[in-house]
């Protein structure tokens, strides 16, 4: 059996033999080997380095007094940087797999979209997760900055967890048992430090000391700094952050300090990594410079050909993130075809599949060349003054007597015409291929050892084929050819293609599916005919897994999977959130849709069936088993402890903590509901109770299960049942079409808490622009009109108001100007979900005034669907609308009634005088009220001149007209309304 420093041994081994240098752990603490000055100061500046270290990786709010089998807080991780990219590092790795005794071949290794980021080190990259059957081994990251600086070369940063790699070659379900050395487990050897640390992190760190260290080493480490020496100062950084994560284990961390503290350390490790590039630069580089990868250089245009070919362009990359690869597979699609459209080129339709590590555009024919054109150039105008013609003329290399005169825009104009020969294909799609390569753009976009290019992930091979010719793409620092590449684990993981038909084929032989929607069907029906007949996949529930999954592998294997039916002792919400969420497990239901104790996982590519069966089963058992801790620690927590922790946890750091944003919900809630009448004992108690299980262990590992938890653990406490379903509804609508509250008090408290964050984020962070929404604050509003929309109670509730009341709750100014932005916004955003639900877009419009009200809107909305064809609403409607064509703008209601003279006009005045407003925002009791008005207003029209030439005349009748016209006023935007 592999033991665990025999593993550190032959790892190190290997990474050495790749040119990597062996250096020693940090002195000191430190929460990940990245902090390791061989990782964070190494990988600044423009300086080559290869390194590989053991790091003990100490993280105090991990600690479990080595109880749970899963969670440690000192783990270890075995670090690798390779700067530069060297351009293969996933194969490298890959590699290094093998050498431990993974049998790539018969595994399920993937990588799986988890980009990294350190706020208080100002670092992040993009990268991976690498998964050996499903079991997280391996972080994989391309680093862009750290420090604050951008990172130029990018370095790759590669880090084992490397218990967690044994506990699976060795199958062992608990990380003590693990053989460490021959005959001595790790139990052994680290056991009683565990327990011992993580009870000094939890119980026994002495919260004064550690305060007054972290002030120390802060002082320290910015004296260093002062005093030029990045090195020691470094250190003392580290041990800043080692104080900290004691204080916050030790609970004794409030927002204000959490914010404080991190800004504090960017600061610190900011000007730690501007000194050390500072130094490296003064000492000339001692390890030298890093050069820029050459551009490559087109292969040579093929000779010219006669008959139509098909075209492949294939864009090869390190795995995308599923998001980014349906967006990008219909960039290409858009970005080829009005490529195509710029030359003469005569093709078929562009079609684009996408996998994870490739996007293929496939036109079925392309014609052999373009056909010759003659191209007119347009010169000065005839007339135009003659050294404007000869210089026109000596402009294009001809004499003014070769000048011809044409037409453009009506006018007659000197112009040359030139021949030009059509081009070959192979030259004329080159420049289209490059354009599309060169204009990829995600997201979030990162670099690598391409100086050229910027993308979602590094594009490592270009494979254009026009029938047999390679097309002469050159972009950065690729070239096109007619190899492409299989999966890593083929027998040849690189093939050269024939011919742009035989693509296709050559790619389906090697069991790549490249056509997404092929590969949903092939893992839908695979996923059903494995649990059939014993159970079912609930494919519609299931859909955005599956689209999901669907671009996380491009050779789809189902595999069947079960877990112990224990487990099912823990409610549904953890178990399935655990498998879609950590593991993309589709679960299997029964016929009435119960779970069953099993599961379908999607491998990629051939594999060894029973080895990565047995591998994810053992990966959700552990998962399981950490959900199953969770769960017992919670249900023992009182309910105020966990409303207690809140205060630790920060919502942001101008709007405090989660205890002031649930009291904030609370007031809010029960302020709405008291203007509503709409009081209730059930309110007030899950008012106090809001957002309680954010405090909770298990939420804290999955944030998607608010709510769920909140309700079992209310129910386990005793808490009635409407209570702890009022506080489960406060979460509802998570996403677009989800359930909405069903009570009054959820739907209240709903309503308090997106309110709350809206107003908050609106003025503190801004509203949304564009894609970008890291708050999720369009989700929230569109939540506000769910609610507001299902509960015909909450109509007399204005919105707008609710916003004015959240945002004096708030702790930072709001400014009247902000609550108009996001009530713009809110308007917006109900006109676009009523637009996309059908309605028609004039009535929308008409009815949007009162966006506030979205209820109100609903019924007015309702209420004209009807009315369209009523002929009594349409002749009012016709009457308003032309009244408020014939006034003026600013024409005020009221007039003197004692000045009309005219039969028509009395007959109106009486008709107004009539009318009762008391209608409200119902348009069938408009009509009704307002309908007796429409003949002797036409009569008016036909008989009456309102503009007459004596003042106080002119005035009354423009004043009455202004009084029928605001009789509709407030009800619609009625100048909106196409009859």
């Amino acid at each position: 059996m592999l033991t665990m420093q025999d593993a550190l041994a032959r790892l190190t081994a290997y990474w050495t033999a790749q040119g990597c240098l062996t250096v020693q752990p940090m002195n000191t603490e430190v929460g990940a080997g990245t902090l390791n000055p061989a990782t964070f100061l190494r990988v600044l500046g423009p300086e080559p380095w290869r390194v590989v270290y053991v790091e003990p990786s100490v993280r105090p709010d991990d600690s479990r007094y080595g109880e749970n089998p899963n969670r440690l807080q000192t783990h270890t991780q075995l670090q690798v940087i390779l700067k530069p990219d060297p351009g293969n590092p996933q194969e490298l790795y890959l590699g290094s797999l093998e050498a431990i005794g993974i049998d790539v071949k018969a595994h399920d290794v993937r990588f799986v979209e988890d980009n990294w980021a350190s706020p208080a080190l100002g670092a992040w990259g993009l990268g991976w997760e690498v998964w050996l059957d499903g079991l997280e081994i391996t972080q994989f990251t391309y680093f862009q900055q750290a420090g604050g600086l951008n990172l130029d070369p990018v370095s790759v940063e590669i880090t084992y967890g490397i218990e967690r790699i044994l506990m699976a070659l060795q199958d062992k379900t608990h990380f003590k048992n693990i053989e460490y050395a021959d005959g001595i487990s790790y139990g052994e050897v680290f056991g009683q430090s565990e327990y011992e640390m993580s009870r000094y992190y939890l119980d026994d760190a002495d919260v004064a000391a550690n305060r007054q260290l972290l002030e120390i080493y802060a002082a320290e480490a910015q004296r260093l700094i002062d005093a030029g020496l990045p090195v020691p100062a470094h250190t003392y950084v580290l041990k800043c952050s080692q104080a900290f994560n004691v204080l916050d284990s030790r609970g004794a961390v409030s927002t204000a300090d959490r914010a404080a503290e991190f800004a504090r350390m960017r600061r610190l490790a900011g000007d730690v990594a501007r000194l050390w590039v500072a130094r490296r630069d003064e000492q000339g580089h001692p390890l030298g410079l890093v050069e820029a990868l050459p551009p490559a250089t087109a292969p040579a245009a093929p000779v010219a050909k006669s008959s139509p070919r098909t075209l492949i362009f294939e864009i090869g990359t390190e795995e995308l993130p599923p998001s980014e690869a349906r967006a990008t597979r219909d960039h290409v699609r858009r970005a080829l075809t009005e490529g195509l459209a710029g030359t003469r080129l005569e093709h078929d339709e562009v079609r684009v599949f996408a996998t994870p590590r490739r996007l293929v555009a496939l036109v079925p024919s392309v014609a052999a060349q373009e056909p010759d054109h003659v191209r007119q150039v347009r010169g000065p105008k005839v007339g135009a003054p003659a050294k404007a013609v000869e210089g026109f003329a000596r402009g294009q290399g001809v004499t003014v007597d070769d000048l011809a005169v044409g037409e453009f825009n009506g006018a007659q104009h000197h112009m040359v015409e030139k021949q030009e020969a059509g081009g070959p294909a192979a030259e004329v799609l080159a420049p289209v291929l490059a354009k599309v390569v060169s204009g990829l753009r995600a997201a979030k976009n990162m670099r690598w050892n391409d100086p050229q290019l910027s993308f979602s992930r590094p594009i490592r091979w270009l494979t254009a084929l026009w029938g047999d010719d390679v097309v002469p793409v050159a972009v950065g620092t690729l070239s096109a050819g007619r190899q492409t590449r299989l999966l890593r684990t083929a027998a040849e993981p690189t093939v050269q293609i024939a011919s742009a038909e035989t693509f296709m084929e050559t790619l389906a032989l090697a069991g790549i599916v490249a056509d997404p929607e092929d590969r949903h069907d092939l893992i839908v029906t695979g996923a059903q005919d494995e649990v059939y007949p014993e159970g079912r996949i609930d494919v519609a529930g299931e859909a955005a897994l599956i689209d999901q999954i669907t671009y996380l592998v491009e050779a789809p294997t189902p595999l069947l999977g079960t877990f112990d039916e224990s487990y099912l002792s823990l409610p549904d919400a953890v178990l399935t959130t655990v498998m879609r969420k950590h593991q993309r497990y589709l679960p299997v239901r029964s016929a009435d849709g119960s779970l069953l104790p099993m599961f379908v996982t999607v491998a990629n590519g051939p594999v060894d069936v029973e080895l990565v069966r047995t591998g994810n089963e053992a990966v959700l058992r552990a998962r399981y088993e950490d959900a199953a801790f969770f769960y017992r620690a919670d249900r023992n927590t009182p309910l105020p402890d966990m409303r207690e922790r809140l205060t630790r946890l920060t919502f942001t750091d101008k709007l405090g903590s989660m205890a002031d944003r649930s009291a904030r919900i609370a007031a809010l809630a029960t302020s709405l509901a008291e203007s509503l009448g709409l009081s209730s004992a059930t309110l007030g108690r899950a008012a106090r109770l809001v957002k309680f299980d954010l405090g909770s262990q298990l939420v804290t590992e999955m944030t998607s299960l608010a709510g769920v938890m909140a309700r079992d653990y209310a129910l386990h406490a005793g808490e009635p049942r409407d209570v702890a379903q009022a506080v489960y509804e406060a979460e509802l609508p998570r996403n677009t079409g989800d359930d909405l509250p069903a009570s009054i008090p959820g739907a209240l408290l709903s309503l308090a808490d997106r309110l709350d964050l809206v107003a908050g984020l609106a003025a503190t962070v801004g509203l949304p622009t564009g894609s970008s929404d890291p708050f999720a604050v369009r989700r929230a509003v569109l939540g506000l009109l769910a609610v507001h929309r299902a509960h015909p109670a909450l109509s007399g509730l204005s919105l707008l108001d609710g916003l004015r009341a959240a945002a004096a709750q708030q702790p930072v100014p709001v400014a009247p100007a902000v609550i108009d932005s996001a009530a713009e916004f809110l308007a917006r955003r109900l006109e676009q979900a009523l637009t996309e639900e059908g309605r028609p877009v004039d009535r929308v419009r008409a009815a949007i005034p009162h966006y506030a009200r979205p209820s109100v809107v609903d019924t007015l909305l309702s209420q004209l669907d009807t009315l369209v064809g009523n002929p009594d609403f349409v002749a009012v409607a016709a009457a308003i609308q032309r009244a408020r064509r014939i006034l003026p703008p600013d024409t005020s209601a009221g007039y003197d009634p004692a000045v009309l003279t005219e039969p028509a006009e009395l007959a109106l005045h009486e008709a107004v005088t009539g009318v009762k407003a008391d209608y409200g925002p119902d348009l069938v009791a408009f009509t009704a009220a307002v309908e007796p008005l429409v003949e002797p207003l036409t009569r008016f029209f036909d008989e009456v001149f309102v503009m007459a030439e004596e003042p106080a005349l002119r005035a009354a009748r423009l004043g009455l007209l202004a009084t029928v016209r605001d009789l509709g006023a407030g009800l619609l935007d009625w100048p909106e309304l196409r009859l």
